[in-house]
């Protein structure tokens, strides 16, 4: 059966190893668990660890996991990274203590929520810096922040942004100390402090070794925590654990076929091939293996044996080529790979697939 192998143990040594290196430059960070797709038994390991209570917080793009969150540990702080929908401003109070804005409308109905609940809610406005996801526009910042300093239940503990998740707009120096002036313009403004400068996601952790902002003070980060990647060219970043999840499917038919399918090709399939060479007809070992396109992109998993090539998957099933089956697979033998994010979510996210969490 297709199984995901999750090591606590390895994203918790990641987090220290981060935590570590961040306080060395002044930074905190909010641990950002979408990953686990609000798995309690992942959550409950990872939560245990009292380390983790030390962090700035824990975040999450969806409630119902902040909730989860809120129950295993009541006393952690968490944060909501993603502009809330106005019909959930109370949720958010409830199982958030602080959320990522930008629109003032909502930040007004989370005053509301916070109100009735007799809680303040912290609130850290979102900058459009380039990516064109959330943010406040620019040349509207002043008339933004005016609006929400004044509401009684709503706490302004920051201003961020978020670039590199939908374009691929890098956070260079350039952008991050436009976050950093348009903190230093807020403050006089409204001679108010703006503690946090929060600097982006794991996509922006390599420029803190290089030519970098005092004034950006805090981090979202998943991604790095638990692949130990750095999101900029791939590799590891710098000693974190890479291998903290293991994908395998079990092999259920091996047999000696052909490479170039055989009839009229149709409009009907409903999965996707590699592209073959109908001229170069050949036959190799075709392996079947128990997961499909429900479960994982294959372009999100990378072979651990490289001999191996990807031919074609449906809804359940894939197939890959053996070649001449040197390293001797047999049906029920399992092949390897490694997730990249995207897989890892879908995969925790699937009801189809076994965990294994240790």
């Amino acid at each position: 059966m297709a199984t995901l192998k999750v090591d606590t143990k390895k994203i918790i040594s990641n987090v220290k190893k981060l935590d570590k290196f961040l306080k060395s430059k002044n930074i905190q960070w909010s641990l950002i668990t979408k990953m686990a797709m609000g798995d309690n038994i992942v959550l409950e390991k990872l939560l245990s660890d009292n380390y983790l209570k030390s962090l700035h917080s824990i975040g999450d793009a969806r409630l119902s996991n902040l909730k989860t969150i809120k129950k295993i540990s009541p006393n952690i702080e968490t944060i909501y990274i993603k502009p809330p929908a106005i019909k959930f401003a109370k949720q958010v109070v409830e199982c958030a203590d602080i959320s990522l804005n930008s629109s003032s409308r909502t930040i007004i109905e989370l005053n509301k929520a916070a109100k009735a609940l007799g809680k303040i809610h912290k609130v850290i406005v979102m900058i459009e810096l380039g990516e064109l996801r959330e943010g406040v526009l620019r040349d509207k910042i002043l008339s933004f922040y005016e609006k929400i300093f004044e509401l009684e239940n709503i706490h302004v503990i920051g201003l961020g942004t978020n670039l590199g998740c939908m374009y691929g707009i890098e956070p260079t120096y350039d952008k991050l100390i436009q976050l950093s002036l348009y903190k230093m313009l807020l403050e006089l403004k409204f001679e108010k402090k703006i503690p946090l400068v929060s600097g982006g996601s794991s996509i922006a952790l390599p420029i803190i070794t290089k030519k970098f902002p005092k004034e950006i003070n805090h981090f979202r980060i998943g991604e790095t925590a638990f692949h130990g990647i750095n999101l900029q060219d791939g590799s590891r970043f710098r000693n974190l654990a890479i291998d903290a999840f293991d994908f395998s499917g079990e092999i259920i038919e091996l047999e000696r076929k052909e490479n170039v399918p055989d009839g009229v090709i149709s409009e009907a399939n409903v999965g996707h091939a590699a592209d073959y060479d109908e001229n170069n007809i050949k036959f190799t070992f075709k392996a079947i293996v128990d997961f499909g396109s429900i479960d994982a992109e294959v372009s999100d998993l990378t072979l651990f044996d490289q001999t191996v090539k990807f031919v074609g998957t449906t809804s359940d099933m894939t197939v890959f080529d053996l070649g001449n089956n040197r390293n001797g697979y047999k049906v029920g033998d399992l092949l390897h790979f490694k997730p990249n994010y995207m897989a890892t979510a879908r995969l925790m996210n699937s009801k189809y697939i076994t965990k294994t969490i240790t």
